[in-house]
């Protein structure tokens, strides 16, 4: 991948002049613990003759020759090449483990340099040595190096997790807290950090596989302890605010967010074609849309034309009845943007969270639920992330049934959705998908900007095209009369569905809809649109701003209501390899214009979703409230003549 417009490039000279640096603290230094305690017991000195290092001993003045934490010396390369249980040679994986710390060293270092340079740091240490730093900017100077302490340390974690990622199984290591983080600046932290995880290593890796697991569950720890003390800490702008990349390792280091791999997710599910999805019209149009607009992604500029132009779907709620077809709808969306990718030779991520993701440990769901969202938010990839039964998986504010797991994943993926930090690049979409969407959090599903309703087959036709469809072909039952998925031709579909929402479906929203016509006539204008959302946001004190920002998003994809032609896809050079500015000229020129009745009709479709979802909400607590009461009375009752 090539350098971005927003990247700089961390040159290979600048990183490897700090490798001689980098394999001395690899060799061994003094340290001594301010913070945590050495777990790991004293080891014996081998026998003569078998030496710890198979080609360097270290030779810094009063560094014990013991790999015991007890006397602050660290041999780090000692300790990672005596960890295989006695075998006198370094293994291959021992060695891959070791290029990776070094080569992450290097990189931290590079990059603290960088900065220092950036920020005057580096003028302030030469003060400092010559005993020229002035008294008013001590205070200045000691922020700083707390600065690069937590950029040294993060980045060196950064690459060691990114460097082995590879190399992972599902070997897991539970290492405890990461203690001895010492923001003095960056030399202290590395030297704290490396004597930690030399004790993690004595400990936990008696293998190569709880070795690489050690080490990048570390390297995890570490970067989750300093993005939380960076969220208070000064002078990090010249930092957060740019991004670097390291080509020989395609790296890319964006201020404290871990880096990750670009490459594909091997799909194992069935995949549907459109054809095999029944009914479900307008869910099934928009998915189809969806996954063509992924495709306009570029990756030279990391941005999608549809993101800048209006129209993307970023995040989506399916909702329907059990067996209407929301898997079907996955499945063939997944499928569609996979073999896109596949002619395009893109990467393609998709992941989905579940209920396995929570944890009952404090804290653990949450970081569950983060790692999929960074996963699919990758930038090198195009991205599909599914949360079926969002429902069972995110908890409700305020319901005394929600677990500390599910509350820790709603707070995760509404701040992940719309938060302050939120960026929308159109390399990737969610769809929260749901049985119940009325017990799905307020605020969480105001968060899906499109609504499909997956309603499943309606119609005689319908029932009659999913028949055939699941019967299959081992019969000799004729057809009839009837042409086979003709029903299913979708902009046909597409059309008559949306025309129905001239007028609401859910019967409190259609009160309030005539009401308000009567009142003031056809809603043909700004004025008498907005007068109707006010009306509904009386009907309903849920119904609030994010409803009508998701509203105009769903009428800016209205208008954006064509496909991107089949040949597009077909053939990269047409359209996916071209330069941003002329993808965005190619779609800028197939918008439609946007009319009154696209503007009611998407404001029908989604207050009918939210008054449906309120409708249900309110009934199930009714229904709840009721049976409560009957409990209290059956008690009384027993009670009473308990006691006659």
């Amino acid at each position: 991948m090539s350098q971005t417009a927003d990247q700089m490039e961390l040159r290979e000279e600048d990183i490897r002049k700090h490798y001689p640096a980098a394999t001395a603290l690899l060799t061994g230094f003094d340290h001594t613990p301010r913070i945590a305690r050495a777990t790991a017991p004293a080891q014996e000195e081998r026998s003569p003759g078998i030496p710890r290092s198979s080609r360097f001993r270290s030779t810094t003045p009063g560094l014990a020759t013991r790999r015991s934490s007890a006397t602050h010396g660290v041999q780090l390369r000692a300790t990672i090449e005596a960890a295989d249980d006695g075998e006198a040679l370094t293994t291959p994986l021992q060695a891959t483990a070791l290029h990776a710390l070094r080569r992450a060293l290097a990189v931290a270092q590079a990059l603290a340099e960088t900065y220092a340079k950036a920020s005057g740091l580096a003028d302030l240490k030469r003060a400092n040595l010559e005993g020229a730093l002035p008294a008013n900017r001590r205070g200045e100077f000691a922020e700083l190096l707390t600065a690069e302490a937590l950029i040294t340390a993060h980045a060196w974690a950064n690459a060691t997790a990114y460097l082995l990622s590879s190399h992972g199984t599902e070997t897991t290591v539970e290492i405890g807290d990461v203690e001895e983080l010492i923001t003095d600046n960056g030399q202290v932290v590395l030297h704290g950090l490396l004597w930690e995880l030399a004790q993690k290593i004595e400990t936990h890796a008696p293998d190569d596989l709880h070795l690489v697991a050690t080490l990048t569950g570390f390297a995890e720890q570490v970067m989750e302890r300093i993005a939380l003390r960076a969220q208070t800490a000064p002078r990090l702008g010249p930092f957060q605010n740019a991004t670097w990349h390291v080509a020989a390792d395609d790296l890319t280091i964006r201020g404290f967010t871990p880096a990750s791999k670009a490459k594909s997710t091997t799909l194992t599910m069935t995949f549907k074609k459109p054809n095999e999805v029944v009914g479900n019209h307008i869910a099934k149009y928009q998915a189809m849309r969806l996954a063509k607009m992924l495709m306009a992604y570029d990756f030279e500029r990391r941005l999608n034309p549809f993101a800048e132009l209006g129209g993307f779907i970023f995040t989506f709620m399916g909702d329907g009845k059990p067996g209407t077809g929301k898997t079907t709808l996955i499945q063939m969306m997944a499928g569609l943007i996979n073999e896109y990718c596949k002619v395009a030779g893109y990467p393609f991520r998709y992941q989905n969270l579940s209920t396995e993701n929570i944890d009952s440990y404090q804290g653990k769901s949450g970081q569950n639920a983060k790692a999929f969202i960074d996963t699919i938010l990758d930038p090198g990839v195009i991205g599909f992330g599914t949360i079926d039964d969002i429902d069972q998986l995110a908890g409700k504010r305020g319901d005394r049934q929600s677990s500390a797991g599910q509350l820790e994943i709603t707070a995760v993926l509404m701040e992940s959705f719309a938060g302050a930090n939120t960026v929308v690049r159109g390399n990737c979409t969610f769809g929260m998908f749901s049985n119940y969407p009325e017990n799905v959090d307020d605020a969480l599903r105001q968060r899906a900007g499109a609504r499909f309703l997956v309603d499943g087959p309606q119609t005689r036709e319908d029932y009659i095209d999913i028949l055939y469809l699941l019967m299959g072909k081992n019969h000799d039952i004729p057809v009839g009369d009837h042409t086979v998925f003709s029903a299913q031709e979708i902009k046909r579909a597409v059309a008559a569905s949306f025309e129905s929402h001239a007028r609401p479906h859910e019967e409190g929203l259609l009160q309030v809809f005539d009401r308000v016509q009567a009142q003031i006539g056809d809603l043909d204008t700004i004025a008498k649109m907005g007068t109707y959302l006010k009306a509904i946001q009386q009907a309903d004190d849920r119904f609030t701003g994010r409803a009508v920002k998701n509203i105009t998003d769903a009428v800016k994809v209205r208008a954006m209501d064509f496909e991107l032609p089949d040949e597009w896809m077909e053939d990269p050079e047409l359209f996916l390899f071209r330069d941003y500015e002329t993808k965005s000229t190619m779609i800028s020129e197939l918008r439609v214009p946007i009319t009154p009745e696209m503007v009611l009709q998407e404001i029908n479709r989604y207050a009918d979703s939210e008054f449906r979802y309120a409708d249900k909400s309110d009934e199930a607590a009714i229904e709840a409230m009721v049976r409560d009461f009957g409990r209290q009375e059956e008690a009384k009752r027993r009670y009473l003549e308990g006691k006659a």
